[in-house]
């Protein structure tokens, strides 16, 4: 596929169905594929990262996290189809592994937390198979010993969330080794699937103001949000 650029970060302009199949066909296929979920946050850390920025756009699927990204690309004239989350990609995932057909494995958040996610997602889907989970908490010489245990698991979906630019490096690190089918770089969705993060309600969603409830939720955060603006700033730049 054509991809759009954004900050010299390219976006398959895909819809989230489109992006489902897309991960179905990887599931189907013999090789690692990794999928990334740039945000502008992430965009703006690869403007001054060249290796993160070669892994995102070698990437067999990168998909617009982020509304800013969907603004970034308006700006450009370059419009893409729709904001794809990447929490709900991998909802859709989930769901069509519900019966058992897709095998995943969660690795990532504080320890405990991607357990309580397995459990949870077990609660609501009895019959799939979630193969193990593993704390993004660990020291680099502990690396190993976890893929080993993935190694021998073979998940189709490998969730990683130890934090950008970390996960994606991970994955890339490790997915031409045939242990995975996909491995997304999942940020913070493991909490949420722990229940240990509340999503924004529904209306912040459909408002794409979800950015704002994790800041009213977590004041701390106003650092980080100030990336937008700068992003917005850069994109406007790069189209003069």
């Amino acid at each position: 596929m054509d991809r759009i650029k954004v900050l010299d970060i390219g976006f398959d302009n895909v819809n989230m169905k489109e992006a489902v199949e897309i991960c179905k066909q990887f599931i189907r296929g013999d090789k690692g594929n990794l999928v990334v979920t740039p945000n502008p946050e992430i965009v703006m850390k690869a403007k001054e990262d060249e290796e993160f920025k070669k892994i995102i756009n070698e990437a067999e699927l990168v998909i617009p996290d982020g509304i800013g990204i969907i603004k970034g690309a308006n700006i450009l004239g370059t419009p893409l189809k729709e904001r794809v989350p990447g929490y709900d990609l991998i909802c859709n995932l989930l769901e069509e592994g519900k019966d058992g057909t897709i095998t995943f494995y969660f690795w990532g958040s504080k320890p405990g937390y991607a357990e309580e996610a397995k459990q949870k997602v077990e609660a609501k889907y009895p019959k799939i198979k979630i193969l193990g989970a593993h704390t993004g908490y660990f020291k680099d010489d502990e690396e190993a010993a976890i893929v080993e245990e993935i190694k021998s698991l073979k998940p189709d979906v490998l969730l990683v969330g130890t934090g950008f630019p970390r996960q994606e490096k991970i994955i890339n690190k490790y997915k031409n080794d045939g242990f995975f089918k996909i491995g997304i770089g999942c940020g913070g969705s493991i909490d949420v699937l722990a229940g240990r993060v509340k999503r924004a309600p529904k209306l912040f969603i459909k408002l794409h103001l979800e950015w704002f409830y994790r800041l009213l939720k977590q004041p701390s955060r106003w650092r980080r949000m100030l990336v937008l603006p700068q992003f917005l700033k850069e994109v406007k730049k790069s189209k003069k």
